[in-house]
C-alpha cells in the first residue's frame, strides 16, 4: 500500500454544524488517517493520510459535508505524513 497526504482546506459554511465529526467518521470508513480542525478564519483544514482513492473520495465528499454544511470550495495541496494513527478532531487553530 502507498500511503500519500493531502492538505484539504474547506470554506464555507463549515463550523458549528458538525463537519468536523462528520469528517472523523466519513475518513474512518475510508481507512485514512489524519485528523480535522477548525480555522480561526472560519474554514475547516483536514490533514487526509492514506491510498490515494481514498484520500480522493474524502475529498470529493467534502464537497457536500454533514447535511447542514454549505462548502463552497476544497483546495488540496499535497502534505508530510505526520505520523497519524486513526483519525480525530483538533483543536481550533
Amino acid at each position: 500500500m502507498t500511503r500519500i497526504a493531502a492538505n484539504l482546506r474547506i470554506e464555507g459554511h463549515v463550523q458549528g454544524v458538525g463537519y468536523r465529526w462528520w469528517a472523523v467518521n466519513e475518513a474512518g470508513r475510508l481507512g485514512l488517517d489524519g485528523w480535522a480542525r477548525n480555522r480561526a478564519d472560519g474554514s475547516v483544514e483536514i490533514l487526509a493520510i492514506g491510498e490515494a482513492w481514498a484520500v480522493d473520495a474524502l475529498q470529493q465528499a467534502c464537497a457536500s459535508g454533514p447535511p447542514a454544511a454549505r462548502a463552497t470550495e476544497v483546495r488540496r495541496a499535497p502534505a508530510e505524513d505526520d505520523g497519524s494513527r486513526g483519525f480525530s478532531q483538533q483543536p481550533t487553530l
